[in-house]
């Protein structure tokens, strides 16, 4: 399926000078934010205690956020989970007090402040070594994920692919890291999967650039790199705008009518899949154009006797 009826002609490498500025620019402040005020994680990595509790009725936020606070409880962060009767505390760690208890507490407590029955549908407690557990191995996760791209992209196409797909891929989570420091939309567990899950998608769409870059240099015997690459990228662009297009629908549905519990992770996605769509043709693709790549490095290896080179390079 096409969604481009006509063949495009844009010269997207003109552009790599001013897109590579704007990119470090959008890396700076993100690792300025990330450097001075860090992440706001929740308590799947600070540890503490989500108590979810069913209302009969519907429930004012405000007005349960100022009980939980002349009650003793002022780092309380309150939401509703699911509808308009489902309510999701979650406490932090307090180390001079029992968390199990502190979950009677709290439930006793906000028991006394209505008349109607409210009904414990959950209580969760994480320890904050499980939480410092999660952070380091949650780091490693997209340390052994951006290896294990480096060194396949390394065997499927060439050692300037692989470093442009990690610089993209860097490129992305970085700048994804650096929007929920910015904004301090709370990153819990949820968040850290939506970021293995843009690595992936962004990977998937700088693979397939990649693979048309490599055949377009193998079938055009005349032009510059400049002027291969940006073939490459408007033959491939219908394909780019359609999957992220689908993908969007998809997430943005969840973003309106998948509840609080998935809100960040939604965003993340959304934000996930516009960079890296812009990461494939302007991250990737510029970076193995800064390093030179030609058609003398894509050409397939000399055939020794005997050996039958196929057009992709591959030997039977």
């Amino acid at each position: 399926m096409q969604l481009l009826s006509k063949e495009t002609h844009f010269q997207f490498m003109s552009k790599r000078r001013l897109a590579a500025f704007f990119s470090v620019m959008l890396i700076m402040v993100s690792l300025s934010s990330l450097f001075m005020q860090g992440l706001n994680f929740g308590i799947d990595f600070t540890g503490g205690t989500m108590i979810e509790l069913g209302y009969q009725d519907e429930v004012d936020l405000n007005q349960l956020r100022s009980a939980l606070a002349q009650g003793g409880y002022a780092d309380a962060l309150v939401q509703n989970f699911g509808s308009i009767h489902d309510v999701l505390i979650r406490l932090p760690v307090i180390e001079t007090q029992n968390m199990a208890e502190l979950s009677n507490e709290v439930v006793s407590f906000l028991q006394s402040q209505t008349e109607s029955k409210i009904d414990v549908r959950r209580v969760e407690f994480v320890g904050p070594q499980v939480g410092e557990e999660l952070t380091e191995q949650g780091g490693l996760a997209m340390l052994y994920a951006l290896i294990g791209i480096l060194i396949y992209v390394s065997l499927r196409f060439e050692y300037r692919f692989a470093i442009g797909s990690v610089v993209a891929l860097i490129h992305d989570v970085i700048i994804t890291l650096g929007f929920f420091s910015l904004t301090r939309i709370e990153f819990d567990l949820t968040v850290l999967a939506a970021i293995l899950a843009i690595i992936g998608y962004s990977l998937n769409d700088t693979i397939v650039v990649f693979d048309r870059i490599r055949e377009t240099f193998l079938r055009m015997r005349k032009g510059s790199s400049e002027e291969i690459i940006n073939k490459a990228l408007n033959d491939t662009l219908s394909r780019t705008m359609m999957t992220s297009f689908t993908t969007m629908l998809v997430v943005f549905a969840l973003f309106m009518f998948g509840g609080e519990v998935i809100h960040a992770f939604s965003i993340a996605l959304l934000l996930g899949i516009i960079v890296g769509t812009y990461s494939s043709i302007y991250i990737a693709s510029n970076t193995i154009l800064t390093m030179g790549v030609s058609k003398e490095d894509l050409l397939p290896p000399q055939k020794e006797d005997g050996e039958e080179v196929n057009p992709d390079g591959s030997q039977v």
